[in-house]
């Protein structure tokens, strides 16, 4: 914990994350982007508001989610008290509508 914020991940994107891992061909690309991603999400706990909001979902007034980016993946938070959560890895080659669309398919 750094500066009064602790960053925690979901289980959905802990998903996303295998599902990068699984992505590659080999295992020391996959280590590198894996161990890229969590320094990313770790820099969030000495300044969480570092991320903009998602411009999606600014755009139909939900203002509540932050993005960083690690070309190509978006990681989508939330900042809840002194907590960051990690809620989503995703592709930000594809539109975020769709990919929002299959995740809320999937658990309803």
């Amino acid at each position: 914990m750094t500066n009064g914020y602790i960053v925690r991940w979901t289980p959905e994107a802990e998903e996303d994350a295998a599902i990068i891992v699984d992505w590659f061909d080999d295992d020391i690309n996959a280590l590198k982007v894996i161990v890229q991603l969590e320094e990313r999400a770790e820099a969030l706990a000495s300044f969480p508001e570092r991320g903009r909001v998602v411009p999606e979902l600014r755009q139909i007034g939900v203002v509540g989610y932050r993005e960083v980016l690690h070309k190509p993946w978006r990681m989508i938070y939330a900042i809840r008290g002194t907590t960051v959560w990690i809620m989503a890895v995703v592709d930000g080659r594809r539109k975020l509508e769709d990919l929002l669309f299959e995740r809320l398919g999937r658990s309803g």
